[in-house]
C-alpha cells in the first residue's frame, strides 16, 4: 500500500521516439520492456466508477525474460492537485482465472480488458514509463514518492510545459469505444462488458 504520484502526458506523432533518445542522454537506465493484459471489474451498479474507484487484475509478461506475473490492484480516489495522486494497494496472486472467480463472488463483474505495452525506464528516483495503447496512441506516464521528484524528472525531459492527462487508461478507452462502437472488433485485445471475451482470458 502507497501513494502513487504520476504526472501522464499523451505524445503525439513522433513523441515517443525523441522522449526515449531524450532518456538516453539523460542517464535513464532501461529497467524493462512489458507486455499488458488489464481487466478492470466494478459491480453491477458502478459503485467504483462513481467513487473514482478502480479495481484491476493485471497480468505482464516481461519481453526479456518471458517472466510472468499476476497483479491484483485497488486504486482509491484521485486527490486534489496538478498531478494524479491517489492510494494504491497491490498484492501478488498466483492465478488470473482463479482471482475474477473470487471477485465475482464479490459482486464484481469485468467492464474493460485490454493490452498494453511499456518500456519501463528509471531515472533519478522515478520510473518513467512509455505506454502503446491501443486506439490511444503512446503516453509517458512519469511516477515517484513525491511531487516534487516527479516534477523534477518531467523538466529534465522537457516535459514540463506538456499539458496533463487525469483521466485512466480505461476512462479513455471505454469512452472512445462507446463513442465509435465500429471500432469494438477492430482489436482483438479490447473488450468491453457487453462482449463475453470480457476477462482474464487474454492474460
Amino acid at each position: 500500500m502507497g501513494i502513487e504520484v504520476e504526472a501522464k502526458i499523451r505524445l503525439p506523432g513522433v513523441a515517443a521516439a525523441a522522449l526515449r533518445e531524450r532518456l538516453d542522454a539523460q542517464g535513464a537506465s532501461l529497467d524493462r520492456r512489458l507486455v499488458e493484459a488489464n481487466t478492470y471489474y466494478d459491480t453491477h451498479d458502478d459503485t467504483l466508477k462513481t467513487s473514482d474507484q478502480g479495481l484491476r487484475i493485471r497480468v505482464e509478461v516481461n519481453e526479456g525474460t518471458d517472466e510472468r506475473s499476476v497483479v491484483l490492484t485497488h486504486k482509491g480516489p484521485q486527490a486534489q492537485g496538478p498531478l494524479k495522486s491517489r492510494l494504491e494497494t497491490e498484492a501478488l496472486v498466483a492465478d488470473a482465472h482463479a482471482t475474477a472467480e473470487v471477485l465475482a463472488v464479490l459482486g464484481y463483474r469485468p467492464t474493460l480488458t485490454f493490452e498494453k505495452r511499456r518500456a519501463r525506464y528509471l531515472l533519478d528516483g522515478c520510473r518513467v514509463e512509455i505506454d502503446q495503447i491501443p486506439f490511444l496512441g503512446s503516453f509517458v506516464e512519469i511516477e515517484g514518492t513525491t511531487a516534487q521528484d516527479v516534477e523534477r524528472v518531467r523538466a529534465r525531459l522537457g516535459l514540463a510545459d506538456r499539458p496533463l492527462t487525469r483521466a485512466s487508461y480505461v476512462a479513455m478507452l471505454a469512452a472512445h469505444l462507446r463513442e465509435h462502437p465500429e471500432k469494438r472488433g477492430d482489436d482483438p485485445v479490447v473488450r468491453l462488458s457487453d462482449d463475453p471475451a470480457c476477462d482474464p482470458a487474454l492474460q
